[in-house]
């Protein structure tokens, strides 16, 4: 049974996932230019940036200006780094959801995992409208207001002066990178997302397992074995992509932070697109913090679904094998950014009330 296929999918689209089709050198090898070509327009996009704040930017207004889309393409830099380094540990993850012990045998489990596998494709097919709707609204607002008075859509430092012909490259290119860093973030942030909502899929085909066991349907010591798995898996989710987490949690906080201040500042013209980034900024951190939380609730959750099994008519071993699940679950499976902070929904609240107040302190600062 397939499992991410949706997801893997846009992952292919931004060139962190070859096609398994793709078997021939020739193949990868495009591939493989591809991936560079779409990387290199990312990371010179955010250095062009970097570079207009050290050598342009004079004043709050225009280092607003350029921060926070900055900091975007910093998170899509990052998140396009680790997904190329953690090529191989995707695919180890995705592996293991089709082996045993985690593998549906039964109907009602493969119903589990369908319902899951059509929860995560939802959500990723939702979100991504999300922000590439934030991405044509800022190209359309850029096009009619922008683009005719001879401007760049953003700020950027450029070591020369550009022609009309030029400039229109400059701003295509500009558009196109932005759009590449929006699935950039789509894929990664689906990805990670996606994996947590198969620790909660796991979590439940074990509880359908174990009601189970007193009708000699399944081999408690197999669930034992599941259990144990699914810690471990959540711990090498947690290991693999923690620094993306980390770094996600402080560029959401910075951002949000940048934003409201802009908003205070512009026209209501021009307020909507960044309106729609904000929201999708606060979507972004929102996704992580509410699926590390679900996980943390279906975990804590099981040890009063095994009390709801006739455990009672169990032997002795059957019994010992049960206490052992119920004792690892007392404490919760938990996520966190680089072990800091937990990704739950009061980190999210955390993170709203943060940005507030460093927005309360650039407005003092400003006034």
């Amino acid at each position: 049974m397939q499992v991410l296929e949706f997801t893997l999918k846009i992952l292919m689209v931004v060139g962190c996932w070859p096609p398994s089709s793709w078997s021939s050198l020739c193949k990868r090898t495009v591939y493989n230019a591809y991936t560079v070509f779409m990387s290199l327009s990312l990371f010179t996009f955010m250095l062009s940036q970097l570079m207009d704040i050290i050598l342009n930017v004079d004043n709050t207004d225009d280092f607003a200006d350029t921060f926070y889309i900055m900091l975007a393409l910093v998170i899509s830099c990052c998140k396009m780094t680790g997904l190329l380094v953690n090529r191989k540990n995707i695919g180890t993850l995705i592996n293991i959801l089709i082996q045993e012990p985690f593998i549906p045998l039964e109907a009602d489990e493969i119903e589990i995992r369908q319902r899951y596998e059509k929860t995560i494709q939802t959500n990723t097919l939702w979100y991504m409208i999300l922000v590439e709707t934030t991405c044509a609204c800022v190209a359309l607002t850029s096009v009619f207001t922008n683009f005719r008075k001879g401007n760049l859509t953003y700020r950027e430092w450029t070591p020369y002066n550009y022609s009309s012909v030029v400039f229109c490259i400059i701003y295509a290119r500009q558009l196109i990178s932005s759009t590449y860093g929006s699935m950039v973030n789509v894929a990664c942030d689906t990805l990670i997302c996606g994996l947590l909502l198969h620790v909660c899929c796991q979590i439940e085909i074990l509880e359908c397992r174990l009601r189970k066991i007193t009708l000699g349907r399944n081999n408690l010591r197999e669930c034992v074995r599941q259990h144990d798995g699914i810690f471990k898996f959540a711990l090498m989710i947690n290991e693999k992509f923690k620094i993306i987490i980390g770094i996600q949690f402080i560029v959401s906080t910075l951002v949000v932070c940048s934003n409201l201040y802009q908003l205070a500042k512009i026209t209501s013209v021009q307020s909507f697109p960044l309106i729609l980034y904000t929201c999708s900024m606060l979507t972004q951190i929102l996704i992580y913090c509410w699926y590390g939380n679900e996980v943390k609730l279906k975990s804590v959750e099981l040890v009063a679904n095994i009390f709801k099994t006739e455990w009672l008519t169990l032997n002795q071993s059957g019994k010992k094998s049960l206490l052992i699940i119920m004792n690892r679950s007392l404490v919760p499976i938990e996520f966190s950014s680089a072990y800091i902070l937990t990704m739950n929904l009061d980190s999210f609240v955390s993170l709203l009330k943060t940005s507030y107040s460093a927005y309360n302190i650039l407005q003092q600062i400003q006034t």
